[in-house]
């Protein structure tokens, strides 16, 4: 096992990385001080190969624990689902002391943080996180939140867990939409942050889509690692920490004006793209790495561009972006390979002149 420590001024925690760690969580709660009940939110499918069998986990540790199962899917990130899970939450009698366990990828973590955040002013909140994504991005930071309309995170807090538990074999479950949907996340942190992850990523695509453990967890250790060392200078994401958006200025605007019909890792993984070009129009960037950020992309079978992608429909949901500070939106552009930058002075007119060719010249 290796261990991420997100060292913050309060709120510290432990990221728990390796293999055949799901079916310790008991002993790990215990060891952290926890007893009697807790509660697992989850979907059906992941209560399917884990939800259980966790549940038994930790029954035979000496927890009581229960099952609330959400539907897959953004659209449960809503204040109603909230409102279904505080009310079954009440029922069986929380405790401002009775952890949230948040047993899948992104959705429910955002979900079960925020009800975590929020119900009795805060309980407990345990990530354990099932999808690659969830993994390396955002079951860390304490980020939670749900989404008002078709607009993502938009009502939310920050609130950090006591424990990150990944499970590197539970990756092996994902399906490929999924496991993609992190992959890019992953080029994201190297592509922002990381030259070096960049070209281990680079060399050994095809040992990372084939589920090699060894590098898997390696690959999920330095991001882990990435992120834990920006939270830790900018928890409250006022500053440097906005370098993890990269690509999501743009990649959210697509998820929105999609209903969600575009995945995050397609959306983020064009975003990335549309960036990257932004930073060339602007001479930052090298053309050839852009080059090779594009081959990358498309060599881990993401999307490169979005049929019908109109500027009249991405340029309006940028406007709503949380990033956007004194009326400007705020882009994080590469430098180059490993190395990029928060800034305002990106003009709408070259985003748009961008957003417009970019189908037609990809």
């Amino acid at each position: 096992m290796r261990k991420v420590e997100v060292r913050l001024a309060s709120d510290s925690y432990s990221i728990n990385i390796g293999s055949a760690l799901l079916m310790s969580s008991g002993r790990q709660l215990k060891e952290m001080g926890f007893s009697d009940k807790l509660v697992i939110v989850t979907n059906p499918i992941v209560r399917q190969l884990y939800g259980e069998a966790l549940k038994e986990n930790l029954s035979g540790e000496g927890f009581r624990a229960i099952i609330l199962s959400v539907p897959d899917g953004e659209e449960q990130k809503s204040l109603g689902v909230a409102g279904r899970l505080y009310a079954e939450l009440a029922s069986f009698y929380v405790e401002r002391t009775t952890p949230i366990l948040a047993l899948g990828g992104g959705v429910i973590g955002d979900l079960a943080g925020f009800v975590a955040a929020t119900y009795l002013r805060g309980v407990p909140l345990i990530h354990i996180p099932t999808t690659l994504l969830a993994q390396v991005d955002s079951s860390i930071g304490g980020k939670v939140a749900v989404n008002l309309g078709q607009v993502k995170n938009k009502i939310g807090a920050f609130y950090q867990p006591r424990l990150v538990i990944s499970d590197i074999n539970t990756l092996k479950t994902l399906p490929a939409k999924e496991f993609l949907n992190g992959l890019a996340e992953i080029i994201k942190y190297a592509m922002a942050c990381d030259r070096q992850l960049f070209t281990l990523i680079e060399d050994n695509l095809d040992r990372v889509k084939w589920l090699d453990d060894g590098l898997l967890e390696e690959v999920v250790f330095r991001c882990a690692r990435i992120k834990a060392g920006i939270v830790e200078k900018d928890e409250r994401d006022l500053g440097i920490r906005a370098i993890l958006n990269y690509g999501h200025t743009i990649g959210h605007a697509i998820e929105s004006a999609s209903d969600f019909a575009v995945k995050h890792g397609e959306a983020i993984a064009v975003g990335m793209l549309i960036e990257a070009k932004i930073s060339q129009e602007l001479d930052i960037l090298e053309k050839s790495d852009l080059i090779r950020l594009k081959d990358i992309i498309s060599g881990a079978g993401l999307p490169t561009k979005v049929p019908g992608l109109k500027p009249e429909e991405i340029l309006p949901v940028i406007k709503h972006d949380k990033k956007i500070l004194r009326g400007r939106t705020r882009f994080v552009l590469p430098r180059a390979i490993g190395d990029s930058f928060i800034t305002d002075e990106v003009s709408p007119s070259l985003a748009e002149q961008v957003l417009a060719g970019w189908n037609e010249e990809t």
